[in-house]
């Protein structure tokens, strides 16, 4: 096994629940990971990440110790996922971390991810590149969503029309037409005001295989007025966030006192309504769709994708070989393979940049 092609991705997304952890071999035809690992943050970091996404007293402070945090569990997902692998230190590239968002602005030119870089590599003694973003915004894009070129290198078909569709806290959607542009954006919210409601009214942090929200029934005044957001209706290139998407959002649409589990069924459909406008209004011609990320193990969201979207297809990825809560970490070791190699990472027709960048600071050894 040749150490050259192998790299270690961490993704910590809008879902606050953890660090998942990928090692690629980026040598191997069809690209695979050779293991996973995920390691779970206690409640004080939790709490300290979310309680980020909104002002507060001492945010910087607060910001940095949470930072550090963080990066002790990516360090602890790197060691999981290399001795999942019987894989050594000495046989990885470079590691690539996305860090947490916790501030998501790129209208007024910035996003902030939340890490400390330096302290993972002096962790792990591996190179880390990190802070995938900001170059995109600072060329005049979007900085989100950065995996559709991975996901054309992963799944794109010379004789069909795909949509990648990832169900994170946030969704979005990669168009990989057989010819012609590969385009991408942030449909709205995914996961994130499930998970919010579900724990807020169960205790629990997500809605398991969506059992809770398959009991109640959809409060269509609220759909409606949820799904009239301005977002919405905006022409790609666009990206949001937790910060425009929040369960203060869903409560300002709210008229009066509904059965919690009733909020739950129309939160699960509006992410499926979103995301199926969105596909239709944008990807054009689409025959097939791939869903991945946490959002595809809810049972009763991808019923409702499947049920919206038809007569397209739905399939997971995990059918593609590409288990569904692998892809956006394995995107950011192959963006930390190509900020190593000196290529671009980013697709300006997908985030609006003028032009293509190569993402990523790098922290040596």
């Amino acid at each position: 096994m040749s150490g050259s092609g192998l790299h270690v991705g961490l993704m910590s997304g809008t879902s606050i629940d953890g660090v998942d952890a990928v090692l690629a071999d980026f040598e191997a035809s069809p690209l695979r990971a050779l293991a996973h690992a995920h390691v779970a943050f206690d409640d004080t970091l939790r709490s300290a990440l979310t309680a980020l996404q909104r002002e507060g007293p001492d945010e910087l402070h607060r910001a940095a110790l949470a930072a550090n945090a963080l990066m002790d569990v990516c360090a602890r997902a790197v060691d999981a996922v290399l001795h999942a692998a019987s894989v050594t230190k000495a046989q990885v590239a470079a590691v690539g971390v996305h860090g947490q968002t916790v501030r998501h602005r790129p209208e007024l030119g910035y996003t902030l991810q939340l890490a400390n870089p330096a302290r993972l590599a002096e962790r792990t003694g591996l190179t880390v590149v990190a802070d995938f973003r900001s170059r995109d915004v600072a060329a005049g894009g979007q900085g989100a969503p950065l995996v559709p070129a991975f996901h054309a290198a992963l799944f794109a078909m010379p004789d069909r029309h795909r949509v990648i569709a990832n169900l994170g806290g946030i969704a979005n959607v990669t168009d990989l037409p057989p010819r012609g542009v590969v385009r991408g954006f942030d449909t709205g919210p995914g996961n994130t005001l499930i998970d919010a409601w579900s724990e807020r009214h169960t205790g629990e942090r997500f809605d398991r295989d969506g059992a809770w929200a398959a009991g109640g029934a959809i409060i269509a005044p609220l759909i409606d007025a949820l799904a009239s957001a301005a977002y919405f209706d905006r022409a790609p290139p666009k990206s949001t966030g937790r910060d425009q998407f929040d369960l203060a959002w869903v409560e300002r649409a709210m008229r009066g006192a509904h059965p919690a589990r009733d909020v739950a069924r129309t939160l699960t459909r509006l992410a499926a309504l979103t995301l199926a406008r969105a596909i239709a209004a944008h990807c054009a011609g689409a025959t097939e769709v791939v869903l991945c990320g946490g959002g595809a193990r809810n049972a009763t969201l991808v019923g409702d994708i499947a049920e919206l979207i038809a007569p397209r297809s739905v399939v997971l990825s995990s059918s593609l070989g590409m288990p569904v809560d692998q892809v956006e970490a394995m995107a950011f070791a192959w963006l930390a393979r190509e900020a190593l190699a000196g290529r671009p990472g980013n697709l300006p027709a997908v985030t609006g940049a003028s032009g293509p960048r190569v993402l990523g600071a790098i922290y040596p050894a």
